[in-house]
């Protein structure tokens, strides 16, 4: 005999918040500091060298990696999004 199982699933938004770039692309280091997520460039490059965070969902470790409007990255549970103005 089988049963069924009924089972609710509940997923979270993820709340993005906009980083806005006058010019055509930004690298991820220089983002990851215009954001506020880190305080300093150096910060930045040891947080993208110990793979903690993710470009467009996959973990990326270029800082020089080059983010354009729609680009999407994420770092310590916050994730941010690339708009050009």
């Amino acid at each position: 005999m089988q049963r069924k199982i009924k089972v609710k699933v509940k997923v979270a938004e993820k709340n993005i918040r906009e980083v806005k770039i006058t010019t055509p692309d930004i690298r991820l280091d220089a983002a990851l500091k215009l954001s506020s997520a880190v305080s300093t460039g150096g910060q930045a490059k040891m947080v993208i060298q110990d793979n903690m965070v993710k470009v467009n969902g996959d973990v990326c470790t270029l800082r020089g990696k080059k983010l354009s409007d729609g680009d999407e990255f994420s770092f310590d549970g916050k994730f941010y999004k690339i708009v050009k103005e």
